[in-house]
């Protein structure tokens, strides 16, 4: 089996862009940095980004790393208008924090972060805790726009996420069947650290490798404070309770968890597993139906190689971290285990939290579970990306002294999740 061909809708909006550039119905997506900035405070109406704590290098590094990028009109589009998006944003946050000096002093109750590799099963999990209204989380919207709008009145963000998800998945059937959302599901915060151009929310889209190394490397700690005042922002327009433990989940925090733990110092983590072939090949499914939206020079062996290093760099740094803490902060949690009896895993993952569960919320989560299995039909191998169950052993084993390979063979060649 290969990757899907490119779906035809794709093929449609790739020729119909550039005829709205040269008609002059929509403007041609520029990236140039000096630009990009002054198209933001045209659109924003005001002028004060905040202080620079790394964020405008990392924005330079991945401009740098797009133009290298193989990218079709489509990418250059949602490129340009992801960046342009994020600088307007910053101006507006600002605004409001400003106008409203008591945010950045609200505090922040210690969080619960779900730990775990992408396609390890951290979506479900979160969404089942979400039923819980002891914790607070954010919705797609939220974190693809995580900043307020200045006047009241009916807030936009949940229309354009909407719609962007409506678009996906006519341009590309194979995210809805990856990864089903919509603008009001609980999803993970990714769209905070792109506030500070940071992580793998940007290079999950296209091959931008020197963003990826950038990020892999630098300092995470300054996305990481920008993260915390955009939570304070989103749980003060909300009039949540301060005393409301935020319910945080990302892939990310994998690869900066020293950084997330100095922000959030008695944070408590689940960390989530899964057997290793079969989350590789899902991860890379998952990147490949993404990467085919913005680009239609897609290398599926080279989607192969990368994520099969960043599954072990994630899982080295995370296994090095997860060694500091105590039992008290520390759950192990095992995709199997939630497939054999989710029922009986969520029980022994509130008895460690101490938290009672009843029936109303059990019933909360079944009625979630009963239209979760949306995305099944997702199927994936090893072998569409170029790689084999040995590379896979070998590279995380390499990674981390600790890695057992699996001892099961069905997921390696082929799985549906």
């Amino acid at each position: 089996m290969n990757p899907p061909p490119r779906p035809a809708a794709l093929r449609l909006a790739e020729r119909l862009l550039p005829k709205l550039w040269s008609a002059g119905v929509l403007p041609p997506p520029d990236l140039d940095e000096g630009r990009l900035f002054a198209q933001a405070r045209r659109v924003a109406k005001l002028d004060d980004f905040g202080p620079d704590d790394g964020w405008r290098d990392n924005l330079s590094v991945l401009l740098g790393a797009l133009r290298d990028a193989p990218m079709n009109a489509i990418g250059r589009t949602i490129a340009h208008g992801s960046i342009l998006k994020v600088l307007a944003d910053r101006l507006r946050a600002e605004a409001l924090f400003a106008a409203h000096p008591e945010v950045r002093a609200r505090p922040l109750a210690p969080p619960l972060v779900i730990c775990g590799q992408m396609r390890s099963g951290t979506t479900r999990l979160q969404r089942l805790l979400a039923c819980d209204d002891r914790f607070a989380h954010l919705r797609l919207y939220e974190t693809l726009s995580p900043v307020p709008p200045l006047r009241a009145g009916r807030d936009p963000r949940i229309r354009w996420a909407g719609f962007g998800v409506r678009f996906l998945n006519w341009a590309n059937p194979g995210n809805a069947t990856a990864h089903p959302t919509g603008p009001m599901e609980p999803d993970e915060e990714t769209g905070l650290l792109e506030h500070s151009f940071w992580g793998a929310q940007i290079e999950a889209q296209r091959r931008i490798p020197a963003f990826a190394r950038h990020c892999e490397t630098a300092d995470a700690l300054p996305a990481y404070r920008r993260f915390a005042d955009l939570l304070r922002l989103s749980g003060y327009f909300r009039r949540d309770d301060p005393k409301l433990l935020w319910l945080l989940k990302s892939p990310q925090y994998l690869q900066d968890l020293p950084a997330l733990s100095e922000i959030f110092p008695s944070a408590r983590f689940i960390f989530m597993t899964r057997e290793a072939d079969a989350l590789v090949a899902s991860g890379c499914s998952l990147i490949w139906n993404q990467m085919v939206v913005q680009s239609d020079a897609v290398d599926a062996v080279w989607i192969g190689r990368e994520w099969l290093h960043k599954t072990a760099l994630r899982q080295a740094r995370a296994e090095a971290f997860r060694a500091t803490l105590p039992d008290a902060r520390a759950f192990a949690l095992d995709f199997a285990d939630m497939e054999q009896d989710w029922r009986g895993s969520i029980r022994r993952l509130y008895d460690w939290l101490d938290l009672p569960l009843g029936t109303d919320l059990m019933g909360r989560m079944d009625a979630y579970m009963a239209r979760e299995r949306r995305h099944i039909g997702h199927r994936y191998e090893l072998a569409d990306f170029g790689l084999t169950r040995e590379a896979v052993t070998s590279a995380l084993a390499a990674s981390s002294p600790a890695y057992r390979p699996s001892s099961t063979a069905a997921d390696a060649a082929a799985a549906v999740s």
